[in-house]
């Protein structure tokens, strides 16, 4: 394949927002950037994202037209009446778009959340795939 399967948008190639010590309006909008990672076979490309603290509840996966979005929240569980004193991790949600090759099927999107990381599988377009040609002796 000539073209990029997938590539990232202006968007996920910079921090979505500049966040401040104590600024909540910027913390409210800011989002996390998940790692990718892209393999490519013969038949579509398979996307793993890496998705800590998103359950399936808070996961959004989106494709629209060229475009995929996978969108997480982080909600972190704390017993009543307990608050936490420090937290690492103080934004709580992930963004990353994609801009898809028109070879790809988005109709035909699988995805898979586990442990964290999210699977998806984008088949190519069937007249994309490669195809093998009988040859008749003759």
């Amino acid at each position: 394949m000539n073209d990029q399967a997938v590539t990232r948008t202006d968007q996920d190639r910079n921090v979505n927002a500049n966040v401040s010590g104590n600024d909540n309006n910027a913390n409210a909008n800011a989002t996390l950037l998940p790692r990718v990672d892209v393999t490519e076979d013969p038949t579509g490309i398979t996307l793993l994202a890496d998705l800590p603290g998103v359950s399936r509840d808070t996961l959004q996966v989106r494709a629209d037209r060229d475009s995929l979005t996978i969108e997480g929240e982080i909600r972190q569980e704390m017993p009543e009446g307990l608050e936490p004193v420090y937290a690492e991790v103080q934004i709580a949600r992930y963004k990353r778009v994609f801009t898809l090759s028109r070879e790809l099927d988005s109709s035909a999107i699988s995805a898979v959340l586990k442990d964290g990381v999210l699977n998806l599988r984008i088949p190519k377009q069937a007249e994309a795939q490669p195809r093998r040609i009988e040859v008749k002796v003759g």
